[in-house]
This record gives C-alpha cells, sequence and structure tokens, in this order.
C-alpha cells in the first residue's frame, strides 16, 4: 500500500497570500470560506512509521506541527520519522522548507542533479550538514529505490521522469531551461503493485505525460490555475499560466478524460483560483469530471 499525507495543497504564498487581497484571500482571512492552506507538499509512506516527502514546502514546520504521523516517537529526545525528501524542482516553492529540518536528524535528499547544484551553490543550504543529511542524485528515466534510516531499501520504487516546465523563477535570465528543472515521479508499491503519479508542476499534457498517468490508481496533478489568463483577469499579475509553467485546470480536465485513472486529485492551487469555491461553478465542473481538491490533513491510502 501507499500512505499518501497532505500536508498543503495551495501554490507558492499559500491561501491567505500575504499580500493578496482577492476574493479568495479576503474570505479565507475573514473566515467567511473554510479556503485556507499551506503551500503543496504531502509525505508517503508504504508502512506509517516511515516518511517520504515529496518536496518541502516554506510551510514546512507548521505541516509537521499539524502531523501526528510526523512528530518524534515518544520516549526518544531526537527522533523524526521523516527518512527523505524528495525533490521535484528547484523552485522556493519545493526547496525553502529545507531549511526547517537542518537541526541534525539524518535523512536523504533526493533530487535532480540540476537541482543538487542549485543548492550546492547558496551556501545557506550548507545548514544541512553532510554527515546529517546525505544527498543523492535522481535522474529522470531511471528507477531508484528511497531507503530506510538503516539503509535497507523501503518497499517503494520510484520512477522519475521529465515533466514539461520551466527553469525556476530565481534563475530566469541567467540559468535557464536546464534537464531536470521539472520532474514527475511515479511511485510503486513493490509489494502490492499500487501506483501513485505526482506531478505537481506541469506546462503540458504530452503523449508520454499520458502513457504514464494511464492506469495509475491515483494522480495528484497540477490545478494551479483554472484558466490560462487568470491572473491577468483578476488584476493580480501580467503572467499566463504557461508563462509560470503551468498548464490550466480547464485545459488538464479534458486532456486527461480518456486516461484509465481511479482517484484524479489537483494540488499547487493559486489562491486566485476560483475552484477552491466549494459553491463555484469551476468546482463543480471539475467535481463531475471526476477530480477532487484533497484536504489539507487528509490521509489518503492506495
Amino acid at each position: 500500500m501507499i500512505k499518501i499525507l497532505i500536508l498543503g495543497a495551495a501554490a507558492g504564498g499559500g491561501v491567505p497570500q500575504w499580500n493578496c487581497g482577492c476574493d479568495n484571500c479576503r474570505d479565507a482571512r475573514s473566515g467567511a470560506l473554510a479556503i485556507g492552506g499551506n503551500q503543496a507538499s504531502v509525505a508517503i509512506s508504504s508502512d506509517g512509521a516511515h516518511w517520504f516527502l515529496i518536496n518541502a514546502s516554506p510551510d514546512l514546520r507548521q505541516q509537521i506541527a499539524n502531523t501526528s504521523a510526523l512528530w518524534p516517537k515518544p520516549g526518544l529526545k531526537r527522533h523524526s520519522p521523516i527518512a527523505g525528501v524528495i525533490l521535484t524542482n528547484g523552485e522556493i516553492d519545493a526547496i525553502t522548507g529545507l531549511l526547517t529540518l537542518r537541526e541534525g536528524s539524518p535523512f536523504t535528499l533526493y533530487a535532480h542533479d540540476r537541482v543538487l547544484s542549485i543548492l550546492k551553490a547558496n551556501s545557506i543550504f550548507n545548514a544541512l550538514k553532510p554527515e546529517n543529511v546525505t544527498r543523492r542524485p535522481i535522474a529522470s528515466g531511471e528507477r531508484f529505490v528511497p531507503a530506510l534510516p538503516d539503509g535497507s531499501p523501503s518497499s517503494l520504487e520510484i520512477f522519475a521522469f521529465a515533466a514539461p516546465g520551466k527553469t525556476a523563477l530565481f534563475l530566469e535570465g541567467h540559468d535557464e531551461n536546464a534537464e531536470g528543472d521539472t520532474l514527475g515521479l511515479v511511485v510503486t508499491d513493490q509489494t502490492t503493485g499500487a501506483r501513485v503519479v505526482f506531478l505537481a508542476a506541469c506546462a503540458a499534457i504530452t503523449e508520454d505525460v499520458l502513457r504514464l498517468i494511464d492506469g495509475a490508481d491515483a494522480v495528484f496533478f497540477d490545478g494551479t490555475l483554472w484558466r490560462d489568463d487568470e491572473m491577468i483577469a483578476q488584476g493580480l499579475s501580467s503572467k499566463t499560466g504557461q508563462r509560470m509553467g503551468h498548464i490550466a485546470m480547464s485545459d488538464a480536465i479534458p486532456a486527461l478524460t480518456g486516461t484509465a485513472v481511479e482517484r484524479k486529485f489537483f494540488l499547487h492551487i493559486n489562491n486566485s483560483n476560483p475552484a477552491l469555491r466549494p459553491d463555484s461553478g469551476e468546482r463543480k465542473a471539475l467535481e463531475a469530471a471526476g477530480w477532487s481538491i484533497p484536504a489539507e490533513g487528509m490521509e489518503i491510502t492506495i
């Protein structure tokens, strides 16, 4: 089996975003709608005792505090059930939470060489001392099995694949569009055969993406915006979703309609997205198409 903890489902900035006065952020602050959320990250496990984070959001300290499965084992002065962190890109939204894990508990950090080089080039990440944090490169198109704390293999096999995307925002204009900027993950439990696809950033649905998603037991897919020009229409930004490296929900839903996937979830949802509102036409449309937005704190077993 694969256990999945939803630590956060929001895009960068969360909901409400600190400097945003859009309808969703305003109503999240006032409590008029329960649509608040931390930035996107999940934890996966095959045994419920050892967990691997997929991305480390800036909200990670609070996410761990909210999630008892990630607390230290009773009776131990220093302990964490977090055995590793798997990064799918080098965006601030995915790497900043690593600094929350700097206090000395050992874990393994898995990332493409591209992302590991970004961390190496920024001296602040030297706080993750090599005697505690082992950095393991992962290559797109290859499979790996993350290790448990004693060095033995977990029963989770992970296939990392290159996904359509873009370089990290803070590298634009300097070091752009390299292999490894955006990865998707296919997670398979070697015991049960359960298969889950994580693709929280995706700019286009290609034949390769369709092939990897088809037949999965569950998919967690990029749900940043409902429509490509959403932030422009709301006066929040001059950028389209495509410019930011994200396909719109309204385009992804029909493109993925023909895939045989049992459970379909959207993650990384921007504060501007009207589908956050349970009574919206957009939410009703995605639910009618068999999709859902997972609640923060939800545990899903596949």
